[in-house]
């Protein structure tokens, strides 16, 4: 029951994203009034829900950073982290971390509607992001209250401030935690430029709306899915 529950759900989302980026160019169709506060109840299971499977994940996360710091000198030379002001919940910015997956660059060149560097991101770095284990730092990011496990994923905060005066509905999505993992990275995938921007707003605003204990455990079954699999990445 509770899987049939989880497949009519995904459906339901999938028509719900469809619907919003059609009228993606229509500004009064996107409201930027922030949602409704949850539940307690689901309050309560999310944060605890959050600190129960980072603290669990502190040990991955160890052992994937000391296998790397061996491998990162022949396959991925310079930091094993990469650190960036990204915009939180409220619009607030703070500093996220990840394992690097491109090679080093003294500033970011790309532009804010601009397709990723895909010639920066290393060998290596290419398989950790097919994995999504380059988020796994993050947890971090999640037990001491920047970040949910599941939630709108944070953007670079320069790109997110133009985002906000220029996207409709981009504001609205930072009424909850930013996340290591969400729906618009399991139902929609990586996207860039301004299309691809639309579509994942939608996704996320569907998801703050919809929120719930269902929808979080579906995303979860999702995002093991690609992990192991590479499916969606």
């Amino acid at each position: 029951m509770v899987l049939v529950r989880l497949v009519e759900v995904s459906g339901a989302i999938l028509v719900e994203i469809r619907q919003f980026t059609s009228l993606r160019h229509d500004h009064d169709a996107v409201p930027e009034t922030k949602p409704a506060s949850p539940k307690l109840g689901f309050a309560v299971f999310k944060r605890c829900f959050d600190i129960v499977i980072s603290s669990i994940l502190l040990v991955p996360l160890v052992l994937v950073a000391i296998t790397l710091l061996i491998i990162n000198r022949f396959y991925n030379p310079g930091p094993l982290f990469y650190v960036q002001d990204r915009m939180g919940q409220g619009c607030v910015p703070f500093r996220a971390y990840k394992f690097r997956s491109m090679l080093c660059a003294e500033n970011i060149r790309r532009g804010a509607f601009d397709d990723l560097e895909v010639s920066r991101i290393t060998p290596l770095g290419r398989l950790l992001r097919k994995c999504r284990v380059d988020e796994l730092p993050q947890v971090w990011n999640v037990l001491i209250g920047n970040m949910s496990l599941i939630g709108p994923r944070p953007d670079f905060i320069d790109h997110a401030c133009i985002y906000v005066d220029t996207v409709p509905g981009y504001r609205a999505r930072h009424a909850v935690k930013p996340g290591i993992t969400g729906l618009a990275q399991t139902e929609v995938g990586y996207v860039d430029g301004r299309e691809g921007l639309d579509r994942k707003v939608a996704a996320d605003l569907t998801y703050i709306r919809d929120r719930s204990v269902t929808l979080d455990l579906w995303i979860t079954w999702r995002t093991i899915v690609t992990v192991f699999t590479g499916k969606g990445s």
